[in-house]
């Protein structure tokens, strides 16, 4: 094809490129003879471009794809006219007819024509396939926007105006948006993060996630199991010297006129057993500053000083040939804790130079952590509110009535409190007396306690703390009845509610009965029927401190003491009325000098791990306790160092060890001698394995 001639080039529906030449071979490729005009002429003279009966071009619309002009030959004159198209089969689909066309003008081979085809079949194909999944991923993304609207709080999406593109020469074409796949992605990855950020929040998302509920409720506990070997030295007096009152007060009254011995404690027998504590409890944070609490513990009895339980041991109504053992309730409480933090006034620090030779500037002190300013106030049966040893109080006394403790940061590191509280001990039978027609008049006892102290840290190294308390014991001590003569056992005397619902040993105490000596006594021989009360009232003074140095952390030193006074101990007046801690050998009713006291102190050191919280974390403590017979009520106090109680002095040597981040091993050995009274010595092992959770 000559070179000389214009190439146009005109693009079919964006499928393919067709190039049509006009040279002086057009007549031909036409079907019709030469260009009567001949050949272009020489630079510089313009021709044009189609015969005078050709259509010229068209062009395409604004925004259109070009199309190629219809072109019709030119017929030579007085040459007959003859069909220019062959018949071609017309198709739904305007870019197949115009290839076919093109095949029956000769202008497009046919295997070129198929191949264009297929192409284009393909392309649609694809087309169709992309509208598809970008559809399939709008309509997904609006889908879940409609499923976590109204909990994302999302408004209402209004559908997107579609557009519409300019005027393409067809009243079908439809502009589908392309998203890229990056984009769905992001978009999905957004949508997905906000839904799961909102279901952790509310905890709705996932099915084994537990209700709200439970996450404002920790649970815990503690399994302890014991060996305990009890052993009693030559020496003691086992001449009935000992009697145990708390058996006696808990049970018939005893008939001292008789002629067997009253119960008595076990002086002279080495005992072995083993021994099992389960704690459960539960914490629910009830919000806006609220709390309740519970715990569950085990206990072969109601004693308030111990949850142990003696495996094997018949009593109470259970164990013994592997019969069950009782759960008590040991806490149940409501809290509710408020508080307030301010930081003190910043001072500006001492003038100092930058070095540079500079003057010297005012910096500001960094911004001080806020003190603590603290109210809690408790209900129920709970905790030791008391910062105190257990020569007063058990580790597992609990405490029934209200407390309140206020925490006050005056400066940094310097924290005063107090803490006050109001307990009942024992609240008179609503049918006291039961075999009487008219009742006794009510014998209540509480306790009324206030606490000051001070916890102080000097420097980071050592922290202290030192507090003086006040326990008052309101009519505690046992009363002499109104005179009366008791036919029986059940014959109660008016004032039978004033003796210990519980006591270990140690206190000194005195019959309560005012039996009256007539015929139907034998005239003081026969029928008394006898319950003791606590010789004398309880106004005791505590002054508790301790000192934790830990330089070398983990480990700590702490040293830790306690002093205690009864400030109600009446020597003389106790001396006419105590029936025990006697300097002579006497049983119930003896008559040797009172030898009681009323002070009591311990002070001991601690050294190791102050938590065991993981695997051999370690702690050893030693201490020794002085505690004269009504120093403190004997029914509070520890119930583990000679027997329980009070009237003890002597050693505690222990440690522990951690076997796990939950499990530890411990180990202690206590020796005690009894102070006043006939010769009591006892020692103690205690080999624990507990566990946590």
């Amino acid at each position: 094809m000559p070179t000389d001639r214009p190439c146009f080039r005109r693009r079919f529906a964006r499928l393919f490129t067709a190039s049509v030449c006009v040279s002086a071979a057009w007549p031909a490729l036409a079907g019709t003879p030469a260009d009567p005009a001949g050949p272009l002429p020489a630079s510089g003279v313009t021709r044009p471009l189609f015969a005078a009966n050709s259509v010229p071009p068209i062009t395409p619309p604004i925004g259109g794809d070009a199309v190629l002009p219809q072109v019709l030959p030119v017929a030579a004159p007085g040459a007959k006219e003859e069909p220019v198209l062959a018949k071609v089969t017309p198709s739904q689909n305007v870019t197949i007819n115009l290839i076919n066309r093109l095949v029956a003008r000769g202008v497009l081979p046919k295997e070129d024509a198929e191949a264009l085809i297929q192409q284009a079949e393909n392309d649609a194909a694809d087309a169709r396939a992309q509208a598809a999944a970008t559809q399939a991923a709008v309509s997904e993304a609006q889908a879940v926007v409609s499923q976590v609207g109204p909990l994302l709080a999302i408004p209402p999406q209004v559908p997107p105006t579609p557009y519409i593109p300019p005027y393409s020469g067809s009243d079908s074409a439809v502009r589908v948006t392309y998203i890229p796949e990056n984009v769905k992605a992001q978009m999905r990855d957004e949508i997905q993060a906000a839904v799961l950020a909102q279901a952790r929040n509310e905890r709705w998302a996932d099915p084994r996630a537990l209700p709200e509920w439970t996450t404002r409720i920790r649970l815990f506990g503690d399994v302890r199991t014991r060996y305990e070997g009890l052993y009693f030295p030559n020496g003691n007096d086992n001449t009935g010297a000992f009697p145990n009152f708390n058996a006696i007060n808990t049970g018939a009254p005893f008939d001292v006129s008789g002629t067997v011995f009253s119960p008595q404690l076990n002086v002279d027998q080495d005992r072995t057993r083993l021994r099992l504590r389960l704690r459960f409890g539960a914490e629910a944070n009830l919000g806006e500053g609220f709390t309740a609490g519970l715990r569950i513990a085990t206990g072969e009895n109601n004693s308030p000083v111990t949850t142990n339980q003696s495996l094997g041991s018949a009593g109470s109504g259970q164990g013994g040939n592997f019969a069950k053992y009782a759960i008590w309730l040991d806490r149940g409480f409501l809290k509710y804790e408020t508080g307030s933090e301010a930081a003190p006034a910043q001072h500006p620090r001492p003038a100092v130079a930058d070095g540079k030779g500079t003057a010297a500037k005012e910096i500001a002190a960094p911004p001080a952590e806020p003190l603590t300013r603290k109210l809690a106030i408790t209900l129920g049966r709970f905790y030791n509110p008391f910062f105190a040893t257990d020569v007063i109080w058990d580790d597992d006394v609990g405490f029934d009535g209200i407390a309140g403790k206020v925490n006050y940061e005056v400066t940094k590191g310097v924290t005063p409190f107090l803490t006050l509280g109001a307990f009942p001990i024992f609240n008179t039978d609503l049918n006291f007396s039961s075999n009487r027609p008219d009742k006794f008049k009510s014998e209540d006892k509480w306790l009324y306690a206030g606490q000051l102290g001070l916890d102080w840290v000097p420097h980071k190294d050592f922290a202290v703390k030192l507090a003086a308390a006040y326990y008052v014991f309101d009519r505690i001590a046992g009363r002499l009845s109104e005179p009366y003569t008791p036919l029986t056992a059940q014959d109660a005397g008016n004032t039978d509610g004033t003796r210990p619902a519980f006591a270990q040993k140690g206190n000194t105490y005195m019959a309560l009965r005012n039996i009256v000596p007539t015929a139907d006594n034998n005239f003081g021989t026969t029928n008394q029927f006898q319950y003791f009360g606590l010789a004398t009232p309880f106004r005791v003074l505590g002054l508790t401190g301790k000192l934790d140095y830990s330089r070398y952390e983990p480990f700590t030193v702490s040293v830790f003491g306690e002093y205690l006074k009864n400030l109600a101990f009446d020597r003389t007046a106790i001396n006419a009325r105590a029936i025990n801690n006697r300097a002579a050998n006497t049983a119930l009713g003896g008559t040797g000098v009172f030898d009681g006291g009323n002070t009591a102190f311990i002070v001991g050191v601690k050294v190791g791990h102050p938590t065991l919280d993981k695997r051999w974390d370690w702690s050893a403590t030693m201490n020794y306790r002085y505690v004269e017979s009504d120093a403190v009520v004997d029914g509070f106090a520890d119930s583990d160092f000679g027997g329980g109680g009070t009237n003890v002095q002597g050693y505690t040597f222990g440690g522990a060890l951690a076997l796990g981040a939950r499990v530890s091993l411990g180990l202690r050995w206590m020796s005690a001698n009894q102070i006043a009274g006939p010769p009591l010595k006892s020692d103690t092992l205690q080999v624990d394995v507990s566990g946590k959770f």
